[in-house]
C-alpha cells in the first residue's frame, strides 16, 4: 500500500505528507529495503537509524531529523510497528468446515463458520462458536466451551468443562484443564485428589507452546482478559490471573495464587501457593516469590552472574554467615555494655 495509506491506518503522521513511496513488506532496521518499513524505540538505535536503507521509519518525532528516509511519527513505535505488520502480513485463515478425518460427537455443536482441522477430536456436549479455527490433531474434551473468532494453533488439548473466551490463541501443545497436581499421603504412598473444578480463560488470551493452565481442584482457575502467557509457564490449580497480566517463558504459579491486573512476570519467576499479588506488581527474571506483595512496583531475588572465581568464594562463605552474624551480634551487644558504663561514668 502506498506510505500515506498506512499513516493514515496505523494513525502516524507523515513527516513528508507529499511523499509517493509504496512500502509491501516490514523489515529490520539493520536489514531493510527499499519498500520496506521498519521502526526504532530507543535512543540507542541511533547509528543504525542514520544508515538504513528502509523505505520508510516509524519513530517518534524526536529522532524524525537522524532519519535518512520517510518518517511515521508516533508516540508508540513498537504497537505502530505492530499494527503495521498486521496489515502488510495478514494471517490466512483455515478454510471452513471439517476435515474428512475429524472425529466429532454427535451431541457436540460447532458453528457452520467454524474450521475443524485434520485429526481432530471433538467431544460430546462440546459448543464451537462463529469464526472457530480447530488446527490439526486438537482435543476438545466433553462439555466444553470455545468462544467466536477464538483460533487453537495445533495439537492443543482442551480438557472436560473446560470454558474459553473470544478471540483466544492458543499454541501448539498448550494444555488447558488438566488435572491439577493435587495429592494427600496414605503412610508412605501418595493418593489422588480428585479435580473436580474446571478453568475458564477470558476474552483475548494467548497461552504459548507446552503451556499448561490446571483445573481447579474445586472451583476453577480462572485467566482473565488480555493475559498474555508465554511458553512453558505451568499456572497450577484455583490460580486467579488479573486482566492483561503478561507471563514470560519458564514461570510456574503454584496453586491457588491470586494475581492481581496488569503484573508482568518475567522468565523463569517461580511463586508459592496461596500468596496475594496486587494490581501493577512486576517481577524481574528467576525471581522466587514466597510472600504476598499487594503494593504496586518492581521486585527481584535473583542473583546476577559474575565471574566463576567470585561466584565459588561466595559459595564457600555462605555456610559462614550463621556464624558471623551471631559474631557481630556479641560485639553489638559488647559495644552498647562499653558505651552505657562510659556514660555512666560521665554521670
Amino acid at each position: 500500500m502506498l506510505l500515506t495509506e498506512l499513516a493514515n491506518r496505523i494513525g502516524a503522521e507523515l513527516s513528508d505528507p507529499g511523499a509517493v513511496i509504496e512500502i509491501n513488506d516490514v523489515c529490520a532496521l539493520t536489514d531493510a529495503n527499499p519498500f520496506g518499513v521498519t521502526y526504532v524505540s530507543s535512543e540507542k538505535f541511533r547509528h543504525a537509524l542514520r544508515v538504513t536503507t528502509a523505505g520508510a521509519v516509524i519513530l517518534a518525532p524526536a529522532l524524525a531529523a537522524e532519519a535518512p528516509c520517510a518518517c511515521l511519527l508516533v508516540d508508540n513505535p513498537v504497537l505502530a510497528f505492530a499494527r503495521a505488520a498486521e496489515l502488510l502480513h495478514p494471517r490466512s485463515r483455515s478454510p471452513v468446515g471439517c476435515h474428512p478425518s475429524a472425529v466429532i460427537a454427535a451431541g457436540a455443536e460447532v458453528h457452520p463458520s467454524a474450521s475443524i482441522g485434520a485429526l481432530c477430536v471433538i467431544e460430546d456436549g462440546v459448543r464451537i462458536a462463529a469464526g472457530v479455527e480447530i488446527g490439526p490433531h486438537c482435543v476438545i474434551q466433553r462439555d466444553s466451551l470455545i468462544g467466536a473468532e477464538t483460533r487453537l494453533v495445533a495439537s492443543v488439548t482442551v480438557c472436560e468443562r473446560t470454558i474459553i473466551g473470544k478471540r483466544v490463541l492458543l499454541h501448539p501443545g498448550a494444555v488447558i484443564g488438566r488435572d491439577g497436581f493435587g495429592f494427600a499421603r496414605d503412610g508412605e504412598r501418595w493418593i489422588r485428589v480428585p479435580q473436580i473444578g474446571r478453568v475458564r480463560l477470558g476474552d483475548d488470551v494467548e497461552v504459548g507452546t507446552n503451556s499448561a493452565v490446571d483445573r481447579g481442584a474445586i472451583g476453577e482457575t480462572v485467566v482473565g482478559d488480555g493475559v498474555k502467557i508465554d511458553n512453558l509457564i505451568q499456572i497450577g490449580h484455583n490460580v486467579e490471573i488479573g486482566d492483561h497480566t503478561a507471563m514470560a517463558a519458564c514461570s510456574g504459579i503454584s496453586g491457588s495464587t491470586r494475581i492481581g491486573k496488569g503484573c508482568t512476570i518475567a522468565g523463569a519467576v517461580g511463586m508459592a501457593g496461596h500468596l496475594d499479588i496486587g494490581d501493577d506488581v512486576h517481577f524481574t527474571g528467576m525471581a522466587m516469590v514466597t510472600r504476598s506483595f499487594e503494593q504496586p512496583g518492581t521486585y527481584s531475588s535473583g542473583i546476577p552472574a559474575m565471574p566463576s572465581a567470585d561466584w565459588r568464594r561466595n559459595v564457600a562463605r555462605f555456610r559462614h554467615l550463621d556464624e558471623m552474624a551471631k559474631r557481630l551480634r556479641r560485639l553489638e551487644e559488647r559495644v552498647a555494655e562499653l558505651q552505657k558504663a562510659q556514660r555512666d561514668q560521665a554521670d
